[in-house]
Protein backbone atom coordinates (compact mmCIF):
# COMPACT_ATOMS: atom_id res chain seq x y z
CA UNK A 1 0.00 0.00 0.00
CA UNK A 2 1.47 3.33 -0.69
CA UNK A 3 0.91 6.30 1.37
CA UNK A 4 1.40 9.39 -0.61
CA UNK A 5 1.49 13.21 0.76
CA UNK A 6 -0.38 16.06 -0.77
CA UNK A 7 1.71 18.85 -1.67
CA UNK A 8 1.70 22.13 0.17
CA UNK A 9 -0.28 23.76 -2.69
CA UNK A 10 -3.02 20.35 -2.34
CA UNK A 11 -3.34 20.96 1.31
CA UNK A 12 -5.23 24.46 1.12
CA UNK A 13 -8.39 23.01 2.56
CA UNK A 14 -7.03 21.07 5.07
CA UNK A 15 -4.72 22.89 7.33
CA UNK A 16 -7.44 22.56 9.93
CA UNK A 17 -7.27 19.63 11.92
CA UNK A 18 -8.62 17.92 14.61
CA UNK A 19 -5.68 19.04 16.97
CA UNK A 20 -6.36 22.72 16.28
CA UNK A 21 -10.26 21.90 17.25
CA UNK A 22 -9.13 20.72 20.39
CA UNK A 23 -7.91 24.05 21.56
CA UNK A 24 -9.74 27.54 21.62
CA UNK A 25 -10.02 29.65 18.56
CA UNK A 26 -9.51 32.91 19.48
CA UNK A 27 -10.78 36.16 17.95
CA UNK A 28 -8.77 39.36 18.56
CA UNK A 29 -10.85 42.44 18.56
CA UNK A 30 -9.12 46.12 18.29
CA UNK A 31 -9.61 49.57 17.21
CA UNK A 32 -7.41 52.36 17.50
CA UNK A 33 -9.29 55.36 19.30
CA UNK A 34 -12.30 55.70 21.44
CA UNK A 35 -13.96 58.26 18.24
CA UNK A 36 -13.19 55.11 15.72
CA UNK A 37 -14.84 52.41 18.78
CA UNK A 38 -18.41 55.22 18.70
CA UNK A 39 -18.26 56.48 15.19
CA UNK A 40 -17.45 53.01 12.95
CA UNK A 41 -19.65 51.17 14.69
CA UNK A 42 -19.62 48.61 10.96
CA UNK A 43 -15.85 47.64 11.53
CA UNK A 44 -16.96 46.48 15.14
CA UNK A 45 -19.99 44.50 13.94
CA UNK A 46 -17.51 42.88 11.34
CA UNK A 47 -15.11 41.56 13.75
CA UNK A 48 -17.50 40.08 15.91
CA UNK A 49 -19.43 38.45 13.27
CA UNK A 50 -15.73 36.46 12.51
CA UNK A 51 -17.34 34.33 15.42
CA UNK A 52 -19.42 32.78 12.61
CA UNK A 53 -16.21 32.18 10.73
CA UNK A 54 -14.75 30.45 13.56
CA UNK A 55 -17.78 27.97 14.13
CA UNK A 56 -17.50 27.68 9.90
CA UNK A 57 -14.41 26.22 10.45
CA UNK A 58 -15.58 23.41 13.09
CA UNK A 59 -15.17 25.20 16.45
CA UNK A 60 -18.44 24.80 18.64
CA UNK A 61 -19.63 27.97 19.78
CA UNK A 62 -18.46 27.61 23.54
CA UNK A 63 -14.73 27.19 22.60
CA UNK A 64 -14.45 30.65 20.41
CA UNK A 65 -12.56 33.28 23.08
CA UNK A 66 -13.11 36.77 22.30
CA UNK A 67 -10.76 38.96 23.08
CA UNK A 68 -11.35 42.67 22.83
CA UNK A 69 -9.70 44.38 25.92
CA UNK A 70 -7.80 46.47 23.13
CA UNK A 71 -11.27 48.63 21.71
CA UNK A 72 -10.13 51.98 21.43
CA UNK A 73 -6.14 51.37 21.84
CA UNK A 74 -3.62 52.24 19.11
CA UNK A 75 -1.58 49.11 17.88
CA UNK A 76 2.07 51.41 17.67
CA UNK A 77 3.29 49.18 20.66
CA UNK A 78 2.22 46.01 22.08
CA UNK A 79 3.16 47.00 25.55
CA UNK A 80 0.10 49.41 26.25
CA UNK A 81 -2.38 46.01 24.85
CA UNK A 82 -3.31 44.44 27.53
CA UNK A 83 -5.64 42.06 25.00
CA UNK A 84 -2.80 41.81 22.89
CA UNK A 85 -1.04 40.63 26.16
CA UNK A 86 -3.49 38.13 26.96
CA UNK A 87 -3.25 36.74 23.53
CA UNK A 88 0.22 35.94 22.83
CA UNK A 89 0.10 34.39 26.77
CA UNK A 90 -2.59 32.08 25.60
CA UNK A 91 -0.42 31.19 22.29
CA UNK A 92 2.59 30.68 24.64
CA UNK A 93 0.56 28.41 26.94
CA UNK A 94 -0.67 26.48 23.60
CA UNK A 95 -4.19 27.29 24.57
CA UNK A 96 -5.11 28.64 21.04
CA UNK A 97 -5.79 26.77 18.01
CA UNK A 98 -6.58 29.26 15.52
CA UNK A 99 -6.44 33.03 15.42
CA UNK A 100 -8.86 35.18 13.77
CA UNK A 101 -8.17 38.60 12.68
CA UNK A 102 -10.55 40.87 10.58
CA UNK A 103 -7.14 42.32 8.90
CA UNK A 104 -3.48 41.16 9.78
CA UNK A 105 -2.89 44.90 10.97
CA UNK A 106 -4.92 44.57 13.74
CA UNK A 107 -2.56 42.27 15.47
CA UNK A 108 0.17 44.79 15.28
CA UNK A 109 1.71 47.54 13.23
CA UNK A 110 5.28 46.59 14.03
CA UNK A 111 7.51 43.50 12.32
CA UNK A 112 8.90 43.26 15.49
CA UNK A 113 5.79 42.54 17.53
CA UNK A 114 4.13 40.83 13.99
CA UNK A 115 7.46 38.16 13.65
CA UNK A 116 7.54 37.37 16.87
CA UNK A 117 3.43 36.15 17.20
CA UNK A 118 4.47 34.20 13.89
CA UNK A 119 7.03 32.37 15.79
CA UNK A 120 4.82 31.97 18.60
CA UNK A 121 2.47 30.62 16.83
CA UNK A 122 4.75 28.53 14.57
CA UNK A 123 5.90 27.12 17.63
CA UNK A 124 2.68 25.96 19.21
CA UNK A 125 1.27 24.86 16.10
CA UNK A 126 -1.31 27.71 15.92
CA UNK A 127 -3.21 28.71 12.63
CA UNK A 128 -4.02 32.62 11.86
CA UNK A 129 -7.06 33.35 9.77
CA UNK A 130 -8.80 36.52 8.07
CA UNK A 131 -11.36 36.49 5.87
CA UNK A 132 -9.42 35.72 2.88
CA UNK A 133 -7.93 32.40 4.11
CA UNK A 134 -6.31 30.11 6.76
CA UNK A 135 -2.57 30.32 6.97
CA UNK A 136 0.06 28.11 8.81
CA UNK A 137 3.08 29.69 10.10
CA UNK A 138 5.13 26.65 9.95
CA UNK A 139 4.35 26.57 6.37
CA UNK A 140 7.38 28.46 4.16
CA UNK A 141 4.64 29.57 1.82
CA UNK A 142 2.33 30.91 4.16
CA UNK A 143 5.02 32.05 6.64
CA UNK A 144 6.21 34.31 3.59
CA UNK A 145 2.43 35.61 2.57
CA UNK A 146 1.78 36.74 6.40
CA UNK A 147 5.25 38.02 6.50
CA UNK A 148 4.38 40.48 3.69
CA UNK A 149 0.85 40.99 4.90
CA UNK A 150 2.94 42.54 7.83
CA UNK A 151 5.15 44.69 6.45
CA UNK A 152 2.34 46.14 3.74
CA UNK A 153 0.49 46.90 7.56
CA UNK A 154 3.45 48.40 8.85
CA UNK A 155 4.15 50.61 5.31
CA UNK A 156 0.87 51.62 5.48
CA UNK A 157 0.91 52.88 8.77
CA UNK A 158 3.72 55.24 7.76
CA UNK A 159 2.43 56.53 5.03
CA UNK A 160 -0.66 57.25 6.84
CA UNK A 161 0.85 59.14 9.60
CA UNK A 162 3.56 60.62 6.85
CA UNK A 163 0.10 62.09 5.33
CA UNK A 164 -1.81 63.38 8.60
CA UNK A 165 2.17 64.73 10.03
CA UNK A 166 2.19 66.92 6.54
CA UNK A 167 -1.43 68.25 7.41
CA UNK A 168 -1.02 69.07 10.70
CA UNK A 169 2.44 70.96 9.99
CA UNK A 170 0.94 72.77 7.18
CA UNK A 171 -2.00 74.19 9.68
CA UNK A 172 0.28 74.97 12.36
CA UNK A 173 2.29 76.95 10.12
CA UNK A 174 -0.72 79.25 9.21
CA UNK A 175 -1.87 79.20 12.99
CA UNK A 176 -4.97 77.25 12.32
CA UNK A 177 -4.34 73.99 14.08
CA UNK A 178 -6.33 73.20 16.94
CA UNK A 179 -4.41 72.72 20.20
CA UNK A 180 -4.75 73.23 23.82
CA UNK A 181 -5.29 76.29 25.30
CA UNK A 182 -3.75 77.49 28.67
CA UNK A 183 -5.81 79.19 31.01
CA UNK A 184 -7.84 82.45 29.68
CA UNK A 185 -8.43 81.42 26.83
CA UNK A 186 -11.47 79.91 25.06
CA UNK A 187 -11.97 78.75 21.54
CA UNK A 188 -15.01 79.74 20.08
CA UNK A 189 -17.32 77.94 17.66
CA UNK A 190 -15.81 79.45 14.61
CA UNK A 191 -12.34 78.32 15.78
CA UNK A 192 -11.29 81.70 16.84
CA UNK A 193 -9.33 81.89 20.42
CA UNK A 194 -10.54 84.52 22.47
CA UNK A 195 -9.60 85.89 25.76
CA UNK A 196 -12.37 84.05 28.28
CA UNK A 197 -15.23 85.73 28.25
CA UNK A 198 -15.43 85.50 32.08
CA UNK A 199 -14.11 88.55 34.22
CA UNK A 200 -13.03 86.60 37.44
CA UNK A 201 -11.21 84.27 35.02
CA UNK A 202 -8.74 86.93 33.60
CA UNK A 203 -8.48 89.46 36.69
CA UNK A 204 -7.11 85.96 38.32
CA UNK A 205 -4.58 84.99 35.67
CA UNK A 206 -3.65 89.12 35.40
CA UNK A 207 -2.89 89.01 39.06
CA UNK A 208 -0.77 86.03 38.71
CA UNK A 209 1.53 87.59 36.43
CA UNK A 210 1.32 91.43 38.58
CA UNK A 211 2.48 89.40 41.84
CA UNK A 212 4.85 87.67 39.86
CA UNK A 213 6.62 91.07 38.58
CA UNK A 214 6.69 91.58 42.81
CA UNK A 215 7.48 88.50 44.36
CA UNK A 216 9.77 86.92 41.37
CA UNK A 217 9.31 83.68 42.84
CA UNK A 218 6.71 80.76 42.06
CA UNK A 219 6.62 79.62 45.58
CA UNK A 220 5.01 83.30 46.39
CA UNK A 221 2.95 83.41 44.03
CA UNK A 222 1.37 80.28 45.39
CA UNK A 223 1.93 81.34 49.07
CA UNK A 224 -0.10 84.38 48.32
CA UNK A 225 -2.79 82.84 46.03
CA UNK A 226 -3.43 80.32 49.09
CA UNK A 227 -3.10 82.90 51.74
CA UNK A 228 -6.37 84.93 49.81
CA UNK A 229 -8.13 82.38 49.18
CA UNK A 230 -7.91 82.96 45.30
CA UNK A 231 -8.71 79.66 42.69
CA UNK A 232 -7.97 79.48 38.86
CA UNK A 233 -11.09 79.19 36.74
CA UNK A 234 -9.77 76.41 34.17
CA UNK A 235 -12.01 74.98 31.17
CA UNK A 236 -12.69 71.25 31.90
CA UNK A 237 -11.44 69.41 28.47
CA UNK A 238 -13.01 66.18 28.98
CA UNK A 239 -16.32 64.72 30.68
CA UNK A 240 -19.89 65.68 31.12
CA UNK A 241 -18.56 69.10 32.03
CA UNK A 242 -16.51 69.32 28.59
CA UNK A 243 -16.47 73.14 28.67
CA UNK A 244 -17.84 73.95 31.37
CA UNK A 245 -15.38 76.88 34.19
CA UNK A 246 -14.24 74.77 36.68
CA UNK A 247 -12.36 76.21 39.74
CA UNK A 248 -9.35 74.79 41.15
CA UNK A 249 -7.27 75.17 43.58
CA UNK A 250 -3.95 76.64 42.75
CA UNK A 251 -0.40 74.81 42.39
CA UNK A 252 3.30 75.02 41.37
CA UNK A 253 2.59 73.05 38.43
CA UNK A 254 0.13 75.08 37.28
CA UNK A 255 1.76 77.95 38.04
CA UNK A 256 4.87 77.39 36.25
CA UNK A 257 3.13 76.66 32.95
CA UNK A 258 1.46 79.78 32.75
CA UNK A 259 4.48 81.85 33.44
CA UNK A 260 6.23 79.59 30.49
CA UNK A 261 3.48 79.46 28.33
CA UNK A 262 4.05 81.71 25.23
CA UNK A 263 0.65 82.28 24.37
CA UNK A 264 0.07 84.68 27.15
CA UNK A 265 2.59 87.13 25.53
CA UNK A 266 0.39 86.80 22.19
CA UNK A 267 2.69 83.67 20.44
CA UNK A 268 0.78 81.06 18.98
CA UNK A 269 3.75 78.05 18.71
CA UNK A 270 3.28 74.31 17.87
CA UNK A 271 6.27 71.22 18.79
CA UNK A 272 7.56 72.92 22.38
CA UNK A 273 7.95 69.36 22.94
CA UNK A 274 8.75 65.42 21.85
CA UNK A 275 8.01 62.26 22.58
CA UNK A 276 10.80 60.19 24.24
CA UNK A 277 10.52 56.58 23.51
CA UNK A 278 12.96 56.05 26.75
CA UNK A 279 10.83 58.03 29.27
CA UNK A 280 7.63 56.82 28.70
CA UNK A 281 5.92 54.86 31.35
CA UNK A 282 3.82 51.85 30.64
CA UNK A 283 0.70 52.15 31.14
CA UNK A 284 0.51 55.64 31.21
CA UNK A 285 -0.28 57.50 27.62
CA UNK A 286 0.84 60.62 28.41
CA UNK A 287 4.44 60.42 29.42
CA UNK A 288 7.67 60.48 28.06
CA UNK A 289 7.08 64.63 26.62
CA UNK A 290 10.34 66.54 27.00
CA UNK A 291 10.74 70.13 26.53
CA UNK A 292 12.88 71.60 23.50
CA UNK A 293 14.51 74.23 23.04
CA UNK A 294 12.88 77.26 21.54
CA UNK A 295 15.25 76.68 17.96
CA UNK A 296 13.77 73.04 17.90
CA UNK A 297 10.01 74.48 17.87
CA UNK A 298 8.18 73.58 14.92
CA UNK A 299 6.04 76.81 15.01
CA UNK A 300 6.30 80.18 16.79
CA UNK A 301 4.16 82.95 15.09
CA UNK A 302 3.72 85.88 16.87
CA UNK A 303 0.75 88.12 16.79
CA UNK A 304 -1.71 85.35 16.69
CA UNK A 305 -3.62 85.11 19.56
CA UNK A 306 -4.64 88.09 22.28
CA UNK A 307 -2.12 88.57 24.69
CA UNK A 308 -2.16 89.12 28.26
CA UNK A 309 1.41 90.61 28.49
CA UNK A 310 3.54 91.93 26.50
CA UNK A 311 6.84 89.81 24.44
CA UNK A 312 9.08 91.61 27.12
CA UNK A 313 7.55 90.66 29.94
CA UNK A 314 7.18 87.57 28.73
CA UNK A 315 10.85 87.01 28.18
CA UNK A 316 11.70 89.23 31.34
CA UNK A 317 9.20 85.82 33.36
CA UNK A 318 11.36 83.41 31.60
CA UNK A 319 14.93 84.77 32.41
CA UNK A 320 13.49 85.55 36.26
CA UNK A 321 12.49 81.81 36.58
CA UNK A 322 15.94 80.33 34.27
CA UNK A 323 17.59 82.54 37.22
CA UNK A 324 15.92 81.13 40.44
CA UNK A 325 17.10 77.42 39.18
CA UNK A 326 19.37 76.48 42.26
CA UNK A 327 22.81 75.96 39.87
CA UNK A 328 26.02 77.45 40.29
CA UNK A 329 25.37 79.19 36.74
CA UNK A 330 22.18 81.05 38.16
CA UNK A 331 21.49 83.48 41.14
CA UNK A 332 18.99 81.23 42.85
CA UNK A 333 15.67 82.39 44.36
CA UNK A 334 15.65 84.69 47.13
CA UNK A 335 15.35 82.78 50.52
CA UNK A 336 15.02 83.07 54.18
CA UNK A 337 18.12 84.82 56.15
CA UNK A 338 19.55 87.94 57.19
CA UNK A 339 22.19 87.47 54.24
CA UNK A 340 21.98 90.59 51.78
CA UNK A 341 23.75 89.32 48.61
CA UNK A 342 22.99 86.33 48.41
CA UNK A 343 24.07 85.07 44.92
CA UNK A 344 25.85 88.31 43.97
CA UNK A 345 29.29 87.47 45.29
CA UNK A 346 32.08 86.30 43.39
CA UNK A 347 35.27 84.71 44.32
CA UNK A 348 38.07 87.21 43.27
CA UNK A 349 40.00 84.51 42.94
CA UNK A 350 38.68 81.66 40.88
CA UNK A 351 35.64 83.54 39.85
CA UNK A 352 33.16 81.23 40.88
CA UNK A 353 29.78 82.36 42.39
CA UNK A 354 30.08 82.14 46.42
CA UNK A 355 27.72 80.89 48.68
CA UNK A 356 26.47 82.04 51.98
CA UNK A 357 26.53 80.08 55.25
CA UNK A 358 25.61 81.11 58.60
CA UNK A 359 26.59 80.43 62.31
CA UNK A 360 24.67 81.28 64.90
CA UNK A 361 25.69 83.68 68.05
CA UNK A 362 25.70 83.34 71.75
CA UNK A 363 22.50 85.58 71.52
CA UNK A 364 20.65 83.66 68.59
CA UNK A 365 21.63 85.54 65.92
CA UNK A 366 22.42 84.21 62.23
CA UNK A 367 26.12 85.54 61.53
CA UNK A 368 26.26 85.34 57.56
CA UNK A 369 29.34 84.25 55.71
CA UNK A 370 30.26 83.92 52.24
CA UNK A 371 32.18 80.99 51.05
CA UNK A 372 34.18 80.01 47.87
CA UNK A 373 33.84 76.18 48.28
CA UNK A 374 33.42 74.90 44.67
CA UNK A 375 36.67 73.20 44.56
CA UNK A 376 36.51 71.72 47.85
CA UNK A 377 33.12 70.55 47.11
CA UNK A 378 33.28 68.79 44.27
CA UNK A 379 37.00 67.91 43.48
CA UNK A 380 38.10 67.93 47.42
CA UNK A 381 40.48 70.54 46.90
CA UNK A 382 41.07 73.39 49.32
CA UNK A 383 38.26 76.28 50.09
CA UNK A 384 39.69 78.91 48.12
CA UNK A 385 38.79 81.92 50.61
CA UNK A 386 35.78 83.12 52.84
CA UNK A 387 34.72 86.60 54.20
CA UNK A 388 32.28 88.18 57.01
CA UNK A 389 28.85 88.59 55.32
CA UNK A 390 28.50 91.39 57.76
CA UNK A 391 31.18 93.55 56.58
CA UNK A 392 30.31 92.77 53.20
CA UNK A 393 26.61 93.76 53.32
CA UNK A 394 27.45 96.99 55.34
CA UNK A 395 29.43 98.16 52.77
CA UNK A 396 27.02 97.32 50.22
CA UNK A 397 23.95 98.77 51.93
CA UNK A 398 25.52 101.90 52.33
CA UNK A 399 26.38 102.58 48.74
CA UNK A 400 22.56 101.64 48.07
CA UNK A 401 21.46 104.04 49.99
CA UNK A 402 23.27 106.70 49.25
CA UNK A 403 22.21 106.28 45.72
CA UNK A 404 18.76 106.06 46.23
CA UNK A 405 18.61 108.40 49.46
CA UNK A 406 17.20 112.00 46.66
CA UNK A 407 14.40 109.81 45.44
CA UNK A 408 13.38 108.27 49.20
CA UNK A 409 9.81 110.05 48.52
CA UNK A 410 9.02 108.62 45.00
CA UNK A 411 10.03 105.38 46.06
CA UNK A 412 7.46 105.52 49.25
CA UNK A 413 4.57 107.04 46.63
CA UNK A 414 5.49 104.21 44.25
CA UNK A 415 5.40 101.22 47.40
CA UNK A 416 2.00 102.76 48.12
CA UNK A 417 0.85 102.71 44.94
CA UNK A 418 1.64 98.80 44.36
CA UNK A 419 0.28 97.88 47.43
CA UNK A 420 -2.73 99.91 46.71
CA UNK A 421 -3.15 98.50 43.48
CA UNK A 422 -2.24 94.58 44.97
CA UNK A 423 -5.61 94.96 47.20
CA UNK A 424 -7.87 96.62 44.30
CA UNK A 425 -6.55 93.59 42.30
CA UNK A 426 -7.84 90.91 45.18
CA UNK A 427 -10.76 92.76 46.23
CA UNK A 428 -11.58 92.71 42.62
CA UNK A 429 -11.42 88.85 42.69
CA UNK A 430 -13.51 88.38 45.80
CA UNK A 431 -16.29 91.06 44.67
CA UNK A 432 -16.56 88.57 41.17
CA UNK A 433 -16.85 85.94 43.33
CA UNK A 434 -19.77 87.33 45.37
CA UNK A 435 -21.08 88.10 42.25
CA UNK A 436 -21.01 84.62 40.54
CA UNK A 437 -22.57 83.36 43.77
CA UNK A 438 -25.27 85.73 43.75
CA UNK A 439 -26.21 84.68 40.00
CA UNK A 440 -26.13 80.92 41.13
CA UNK A 441 -28.87 81.59 44.03
CA UNK A 442 -30.44 83.86 41.68
CA UNK A 443 -30.70 81.17 39.34
CA UNK A 444 -31.65 78.58 41.51
CA UNK A 445 -34.88 80.67 42.57
CA UNK A 446 -35.98 80.99 39.13
CA UNK A 447 -35.88 77.57 39.02
CA UNK A 448 -37.97 76.79 41.43
CA UNK A 449 -40.46 79.46 41.25
CA UNK A 450 -41.24 77.69 37.42
CA UNK A 451 -41.18 74.34 39.10
CA UNK A 452 -44.93 73.24 38.79
CA UNK A 453 -46.11 73.27 42.90
CA UNK A 454 -47.95 69.91 42.32
CA UNK A 455 -44.39 67.88 41.23
CA UNK A 456 -43.23 67.46 44.69
CA UNK A 457 -40.88 65.13 43.23
CA UNK A 458 -38.85 68.06 41.05
CA UNK A 459 -39.99 70.63 43.16
CA UNK A 460 -38.33 69.53 46.63
CA UNK A 461 -34.62 68.80 44.57
CA UNK A 462 -35.00 72.38 43.50
CA UNK A 463 -36.01 73.59 46.68
CA UNK A 464 -32.73 72.01 48.50
CA UNK A 465 -30.27 73.13 45.22
CA UNK A 466 -31.93 76.94 46.62
CA UNK A 467 -30.97 76.73 50.08
CA UNK A 468 -27.60 75.16 49.12
CA UNK A 469 -26.69 78.11 46.47
CA UNK A 470 -28.01 80.55 49.45
CA UNK A 471 -25.63 78.70 52.02
CA UNK A 472 -22.66 78.68 49.58
CA UNK A 473 -23.16 82.81 49.36
CA UNK A 474 -23.91 83.23 53.01
CA UNK A 475 -20.81 81.73 53.82
CA UNK A 476 -18.83 83.35 50.82
CA UNK A 477 -20.13 86.89 51.88
CA UNK A 478 -18.97 85.98 55.95
CA UNK A 479 -15.65 85.05 54.60
CA UNK A 480 -15.13 88.55 52.27
CA UNK A 481 -16.39 90.15 55.59
CA UNK A 482 -13.22 88.65 57.67
CA UNK A 483 -11.23 89.46 54.74
CA UNK A 484 -11.76 92.91 54.43
CA UNK A 485 -11.95 92.77 58.39
CA UNK A 486 -8.43 92.06 58.33
CA UNK A 487 -7.08 93.64 54.85
CA UNK A 488 -9.06 96.95 54.19
CA UNK A 489 -9.78 97.79 50.69
CA UNK A 490 -7.91 100.91 50.97
CA UNK A 491 -4.67 101.18 52.66
CA UNK A 492 -5.10 102.99 56.46
CA UNK A 493 -3.48 106.20 57.08
CA UNK A 494 -1.72 104.43 59.63
CA UNK A 495 -0.03 101.76 56.75
CA UNK A 496 0.44 105.47 54.21
CA UNK A 497 2.72 106.95 57.45
CA UNK A 498 4.83 103.53 58.42
CA UNK A 499 5.25 103.46 54.64
CA UNK A 500 6.92 107.27 54.53
CA UNK A 501 8.63 106.44 57.70
CA UNK A 502 10.04 103.92 56.05
CA UNK A 503 10.87 105.36 52.84
CA UNK A 504 12.54 108.25 55.02
CA UNK A 505 14.71 106.05 57.04
CA UNK A 506 15.79 103.32 54.10
CA UNK A 507 19.01 102.78 56.49
CA UNK A 508 16.57 101.12 58.84
CA UNK A 509 15.05 98.91 56.68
Amino acid sequence: MTVTSAAPWERVEGKVQPRHRDRLAVIYIRQSTPQQVLGHGESTRLQYGLQQRAVGLGWAASRVLVIDEDLGHSASSGVERAGFQRLVSEVGLDHVGLVLGLEMSRLAHRSLEWQQLLELCALSDALLADPDGVYDPADHNDRMLLGLKGTVSEAELYLIKQRLWNGRISKARRGELVVPLPVGYLRRSTGEIVLDPDEQVQSVVRLIFDLFDELATINAVLSFLIEHGIQIGIRAREGPERGELVWRRPNRVALQNMLRHPAYAGIYVYGRSRLDPRRRTPGRPFTGRVRQSRDEWLVCLAGILPAYISAERHESNLARIKANRARAQSMGALRDGPALLVGLVFCGRCGTRMVVHYQRGRDGKLWPFYECCRVKGDYGGELCQQMSGTCADRCVAGLLLEATAPAALEVSLQIAGQAQHQRDQVDRIWRQRLERAEYAAARARRQYQLAEPENRLVVRELEKSWEHALAERQQLQDEYDRFTAARPRLLTAAERDQIRALAADLPAV
